[in-house]
């Protein structure tokens, strides 16, 4: 089982969306804070699937806009697949 790290699923959006982890607070939105557009988040999602091996449906994909939200998303997903 892959256990999920906050600071290190941080640090990952971090590098995709091109900002400082710092910027990423636990009730960032991705899209009114950080001007996260449709193609951004399809790339968020492909590099978070690779990475800890899970699928988002397209509904998930859509109501995960913050980071909090994609930490509990992702969390969730681990411990269903784990």
């Amino acid at each position: 089982m892959v256990e999920l790290d906050k600071e290190e699923l941080r640090t990952t959006l971090a590098d995709v969306i091109d900002v400082a982890p710092a910027e990423i607070g636990d009730s960032t939105d991705f899209l009114d804070d950080l001007g996260v557009d449709s193609l951004l988040l399809l790339e968020l999602v492909v590099v978070l699937e690779k990475r800890y091996r899970v699928k988002f449906s397209e509904q998930e994909m859509r109501t995960a806009r913050t980071f909090r939200d994609a930490y509990a998303l992702l969390g969730g997903k681990l411990v269903v697949s784990g």
